[in-house]
């Protein structure tokens, strides 16, 4: 397993991130579970992200109970605030003081960890002052029960909004957490340059498109049992986009260029994002121990540029690029 720093600091995480949002607590048992974890630990992966609205908390519980009697020195434990917990009552969202201090100490219980080594707010909150967020994050940080802060799917504007508060206040933003994969490019054009600007990395979720880019779902083909898109509570909406014969034959495509790298289809599309320099670590998720030793093959690789191109020729107009066609899920007011 190779490490990268994240952001402008001297923090060292895997390039493989092992991440649990829709699978611990809710598509995989926890046997399974704790399968995955021990998995991406043999294979090398130390750095782990997870957030308190995955499964309404269970997500974290799973994975503390997973982590429990490793080193914790030797993790890196990543989560998140923002989405609705508990009974979803109105100050079980957002990123206002109270609901920070309060879902803290929540994950931490959960985590079974003193500390939570990035605390990242899962998405903007345009409700609450950025003020009063980039405060709670920066007492967090004195009490020492968060070491670093990042965010989740910001946009450039506000990346650099909240980079300069956190000066202000005495620590700094070093992380972003967007999608990311061959298919979704839209970071590229603006929030990859600001971060650059800000010292700040990028976390990257989705590096294979929910799946999309292994090349299990074949044009004309019957959708493979117990797949994402085959789930009604949420992976099959997530995949919908992607689920058009004409990108799932470039996909296809790819194939003998993933023969050619070495790796299979779904390590090719981990390392590929990780080409990108501002790309400190590529999160994956899995239901089976084998598919994490899989995706971690791809830490290390280079991708020659030929090649890099040729997976351009192949994908073509199948790429979204267009910040305009971003999906920023967070609401706009605490009714939405």
């Amino acid at each position: 397993m190779d490490f990268r720093y994240l952001g402008n600091s001297g923090f060292k995480i895997s390039e493989i991130t092992y991440g649990n949002w829709l699978t611990h607590g809710s598509q995989v048992e926890n046997e399974q579970a704790h399968a995955c974890v021990r998995a991406a630990l043999d294979a090398g992966i130390t750095t782990f992200d997870t957030a308190d609205v995955y499964a309404n908390t269970k997500a974290e519980t799973v994975l503390g109970e997973a982590l429990r009697g490793e080193r914790r020195e030797s993790l890196e434990i990543f989560t998140k605030v923002f989405g609705p917990i508990g009974p979803k009552g109105h100050n079980d969202l957002g990123l206002s003081r109270k609901h920070i201090m309060e879902a803290a100490h929540g994950s931490l219980k959960r985590l079974q960890t003193d500390y939570i080594d990035l605390y990242q707010a899962h998405r903007y909150d345009y409700e609450t002052p950025l003020e009063e967020t980039m405060q709670a994050f920066a007492d967090l940080v004195r009490q020492g029960k968060v070491l670093y802060v990042g965010v989740s799917e910001w946009t450039a504007d506000q990346l650099r909004e909240g980079a300069a508060l956190a000066k202000e206040l005495g620590f700094q933003l070093i992380s972003n957490q967007p999608q990311y994969s061959m298919l979704w490019r839209v970071i590229e054009g603006e929030v990859v340059p600001a971060s650059k600007e800000l010292g700040i990395s990028q976390v990257v979720w989705s590096p294979i498109a929910q799946g999309v880019l292994t090349g299990k779902y074949v044009p004309g083909q019957e959708l493979p049992e117990g797949s994402r898109a085959t789930d009604d509570k949420g992976g099959a909406n997530m995949i919908a986009r992607w689920m058009k014969d004409d990108v799932l034959e470039r996909v296809q495509q790819l194939k003998p260029i993933a023969e050619e790298a070495g790796l299979s289809m779904a390590a090719l599309a981990v390392a590929w994002v990780l080409q990108n320099d501002n790309v400190a670590t590529a999160i994956i998720g899995a239901s089976r121990p084998e598919q994490v030793a899989d995706n971690a093959a791809a830490a290390g690789v280079t991708l020659e540029p030929g090649l890099l191109a040729k997976i351009d020729d192949v994908l073509g107009d199948a790429v979204v690029s267009d910040p305009a066609k971003t999906l920023d899920s967070s609401p706009k007011t605490r009714e939405a």
